[in-house]
């Protein structure tokens, strides 16, 4: 009662502060005059939470629909708008063939991701952003920049993950999340679609996005109280791979202004594996991987369409016809068609990121980063514990016998949409993992040994790669770990510290979600509120000041090599250095 009668006060105090001041002559306005904002395209008009304590404006249109002769095109100047536009609700997710870590039919986290799995969803009328700050009147707030991961295949902002609210308050910074183009959408390389523009022809028109979206943002910052020449670009998976990409792209070290100032890339890496020790799994492929994919692409539609039997009368028909008879076909396709092409004919080619072209990404940005052509800015790095847990039919990579997994995404998806994680254990480790990498803690074979052996080939050695090459230039470059493994049985054994628990810390937001049904109960709850606020500060402290040592940690934070600890006990946090 009393925390509620608190919070209450701290809302009136924050709508009341503005309209004192007004009064004095100070500025500010009311709440209403608040939550509208006038940026270069037009005004917009958000929303208040008064839960969070923050204002949030949903739904932007940072770039026009890349939908007809835009698809496939760099991201085009949205029309402007003469009254004010309602911005109080996310835009589409991007196209996308539905996973688990997708939306479903609706934009948002709800029943319908079980059943549209494989299926086209979302739109490609799609590059909208979300902003949020604290409900003050405070302004020149750090900005933090969100980019979603999903393999560069499938995210959205609307997922609830991500929501912005609870890392605003907490790190005091207007925080901007951003939808971008995914998959084969947004990295192509076709021959057919080359224009002679080097940035349309690079094929990466998801990167191409992401730098529309930071210009929207060092254009109208100061619109919402935040500071543009303090802007920090931060992203999960591949996401992380994509902020790895913009500090080492040519076009950014080239960019004046700069469009950021700080990177936090979380459990992602750059490397090719030209870079890597033999046997590593890299996290950046090479343009000719994506040539192929893109004559793949366009001759398997040729074929799904009729027109040819087989590989050799496909490329027979394709040289007849001109490029831009070729470009307006693969135009003339939906998104279903295209998906159901991909992921019925060419599944091997199916992967989608940042291709190397020299322009927008860099050729080799390891090698970049060794020369110093490339963004210096301080960076905080991460990765989860346990990362390889999350990516079971990866494990026959490192000796595992067969896919780890023995349930079905469906049957994962229902699972988890129901599950009660206060009540005694639904089900065991048996009904979830294959019998091969039991019991789980087993030397060598068990399922957190092999998932170790994957993590070090896939994360570690591209972290040490890129992380190594930064600290010849710099000295500005710390690392986390993050061990929290306090879920109830057995998801414990099952996920652990996996790929993605950082998020939900990050983020304060421990509510529906993917795994929020069987990570998150009243048990572990008080230690993982804890940690959750002292990561949230120090990602305000780093987006701040670039460096995020800071009271809530309770130990000196050094640069890498050295490495802190996020852990916890289901009471209390527990944060250590190594």
């Amino acid at each position: 009662m009393r925390q509620s009668k608190n919070r209450l006060l701290a809302w009136t105090a924050a709508i009341a502060l503005p309209l004192l001041l007004a009064a004095c002559g100070g500025g500010g306005g009311s709440e209403d005059s608040q939550l509208n904002r006038q940026t270069h395209l037009g005004e917009v008009r958000g929303s208040a939470d008064p839960a969070t304590l923050t204002w949030s404006w949903k739904g932007i249109p940072y770039a026009k629909a890349p939908t007809g002769a835009l698809r496939w095109q760099p991201p085009q100047e949205p029309e402007a708008w003469s009254t004010a536009r309602a911005t109080t609700a996310f835009g589409n997710a991007c196209a996308q063939y539905g996973r688990i870590y997708g939306p479903g039919t609706n934009n948002r986290y709800d029943e319908t991701i079980g059943t549209t799995l494989n299926q086209a969803v979302g739109s490609e009328d799609c590059l909208y952003l979300n902003v949020w700050r604290p409900a003050t009147i405070v302004g020149n707030l750090p900005v933090i920049v969100f980019f979603h991961g999903g393999s560069n295949v499938s995210g959205y902002t609307a997922d609830p993950v991500y929501d912005g609210a609870a890392l605003s308050k907490a790190a005091n910074a207007v925080v901007v999340t951003a939808n971008f183009r995914l998959g084969i959408l947004g990295f192509m390389n076709m021959p057919q679609l080359k224009t002679g523009d080097a940035a349309n022809d690079s094929g990466n028109y998801t990167m191409l996005d992401s730098i529309k979206a930071l210009q929207f943002v060092r254009t109208n910052a100061k619109a919402f109280g935040g500071n543009p020449d303090n802007v920090t670009i931060m992203g999960q998976s591949a996401g992380a791979i994509n902020v790895w990409a913009l500090q080492t792209s040519p076009m950014m070290v080239a960019a004046s202004p700069k469009l950021f100032h700080r990177n936090v890339p979380l459990s992602g890496g750059i490397s090719l594996a030209t870079n890597l020790p033999a046997g590593s799994i890299p996290t950046l492929s090479p343009a000719s991987t994506y040539l192929a994919q893109g004559n793949a692409l366009l001759q398997n539609q040729v074929i799904a369409d009729g027109l040819a039997t087989d590989a050799t009368s496909a490329n027979a028909y394709i040289a007849t016809k001109t490029n831009a008879e070729l470009a307006a076909y693969m135009r003339s396709k939906t998104t279903a068609q295209l998906f159901t092409t991909l992921l019925t004919r060419m599944p091997a080619l199916a992967g989608s990121g940042p291709i190397p072209d020299g322009t927008v990404v860099a050729a080799d940005p390891i090698n970049a980063i060794k020369a110093g052509n490339y963004v210096k800015v301080p960076v905080l790095a991460g990765n989860a514990r346990d990362e390889g847990k999350l990516f079971p039919s990866f494990l026959p990579l490192v000796g595992g016998t067969g896919n780890a997994r023995i349930v079905t995404d469906a049957q994962l998806f229902t699972n988890h949409f129901t599950y009660n994680p206060n009540a005694a254990p639904q089900t065991t480790v048996e009904q979830w993992l294959a019998a091969s990498y039991l019991p789980v803690n087993a030397p060598t074979t068990g399922f957190t040994a092999r998932a170790e052996a994957l993590n070090r080939v896939f994360f570690l050695n591209s972290r040490d790669n890129v992380l190594n090459a930064l600290k010849t230039q710099q000295q500005d470059v710390w690392y986390y770990r993050f061990d929290w493994d306090e879920q109830p049985a057995p998801w414990n054994d099952i996920y652990g510290a996996v790929h993605v628990i950082d998020l939900p810390f990050i983020f304060g937001n421990f509510g529906p979600s993917l795994f929020g049904n069987v990570w998150f109960n009243n048990a572990n709850k008080p230690g993982r509120l804890e940690l959750s606020a002292a990561v949230m500060q120090t990602v305000g402290t780093f987006a701040n000041s670039g460096d995020p040592n800071n009271t809530s940690l309770g130990v000196a934070w050094p640069t890498w090599p050295r490495t802190l600890v996020f852990d916890a006990t289901p009471t209390t946090k527990a944060i250590r250095v190594e």
